[in-house]
């Protein structure tokens, strides 16, 4: 089942009559469904879900996976954080190794001082954790911190074995140590790649939890993060996972096997302009659009599911050029194409708004509430 999931083509979802393009379109019955689905496999488990909502920085698509079950949020950056809060998100992590520099400290001070927010900050080193402690001396409450562990991905995070050491110097600062994350970010380096990455994050909490009582501080939240490796790492000590593209999905998840072919919500919707050169037709969306994120084990920057033959083979600013086997049906100039991109996550960070559909409707224009907020 897993290996045809994995093999099989995105499907797009419908796109309505009269877009003007290059435009983002997104449709909300798959959203819906993508965002019971996940909440209620990892809540079968007694796991908590806190997506990640970098994927797409939308309020209102944050606001569905709490109304879906999902016990709060994760954020990448503090503008995601502010961005959110404003919203009327009550629960927020922020999953990085955040640096509390002079401004970043006075923005971080404000977030954690807000009526009614439950703020929770990344961590990985005892010089981060000062900035912290200095960014929030003589407030009213400890800041709340999570200690991010390496689990074999070497991006940023402790060695789980040193997470006790870390947290009692934190805990002597005046932080409170809440718990642990981490993000099996190489589970993207193929397939075959998604249990191995489960089995390391997993096996980090493990013994980051084992560290951390060692030194008689009890981690409450111990917290895994991605979408391919959600469910396989729902297990054991994990008590929370925090995938973020399964509510939209893309090209690669559906690659990974992460989610069914007809989970894909998102689509670029774009226009042929150009069939001067033979064998080939040109979209207006490029890499101003689609980014060139172009994985290894995908052919083509995009994917275009009413020519599945054809590869997006070349992106510049503008132009999305597809090239077709000799003797392939090509549309005509003036069609309009949806194009499945790679990965989502960049992509809809480059567009200010997005096409909200039902059933091919559109039902409005919504805001990318935090795009481009990277800091």
């Amino acid at each position: 089942m897993a290996s045809s999931v994995a093999q099989a083509l995105p499907v797009a979802p419908p796109l309505p009559d009269g877009l003007d393009t290059p435009c983002l379109v997104i449709d909300l019955d798959i959203v819906e469904r993508n965002a019971r689905r996940m909440a209620e496999a990892v809540g079968e488990r007694g796991i908590s879900l806190r997506p990640h909502v970098k994927t797409h920085k939308s309020v209102a698509l944050a606001r569905i996976q709490v109304a879906s079950g999902a016990t709060g949020i994760t954020v990448g950056t503090l503008g995601e954080a502010e961005v959110m809060a404003e919203g009327g998100i009550e629960d927020i992590l922020l999953a990085y190794p955040l640096w509390a520099d002079e401004q970043k400290a006075a923005r971080l001070r404000a977030l954690h001082e807000r009526d009614g927010l439950r703020l929770a900050v990344g961590v990985d080193s005892i010089a981060g954790g000062q900035r912290l402690a200095s960014a929030v001396a003589g407030s009213s409450k400890p800041l709340r911190v999570m200690i991010e562990l390496d689990p074999q991905y070497h991006r940023t995070g402790v060695d789980p074995a040193a997470t006790g050491e870390l947290a009692a110097k934190l805990r002597d600062m005046g932080l409170e140590v809440v718990g642990v994350f981490t993000h099996g970010g190489h589970a993207y380096g193929g397939r075959d790649m998604v249990v191995g990455a489960a089995a390391d994050e997993v096996g980090a909490i493990a013994t980051a939890a084992e560290s951390m009582r060692a030194a008689e501080i009890e981690p409450r939240i111990l917290s895994a993060g991605s979408t391919p490796t959600a469910l396989s790492s729902a297990t054991g000590p994990v008590n929370e996972v925090r995938p973020g593209t399964y509510l939209i999905n893309d090209r690669i998840q559906v690659h990974m096997g992460s989610c069914p072919p007809d989970a894909v919500a998102i689509a670029v919707a774009a226009t042929v302009v150009s069939d001067s050169v033979p064998d080939k037709f040109v979209i207006n969306a490029g890499a101003k659009s689609l980014t060139k994120d172009l994985p290894p084990y995908l052919n083509g920057y995009g994917f275009l599911p009413e020519y599945p033959d054809g590869v997006l083979e070349r992106v510049s600013d503008y132009h999305g050029e597809v090239r077709l086997p000799q003797g392939a049906i090509a549309p005509h100039i003036g069609d309009v194409v949806a194009v499945i991109p790679n990965h989502a996550c960049p992509v809809i960070d480059l567009f200010d708004t997005f096409v909200a559909t039902r059933e091919g409707l559109v039902i409005g224009r919504w805001p990318v509430d935090a795009r481009g907020r990277s800091g």
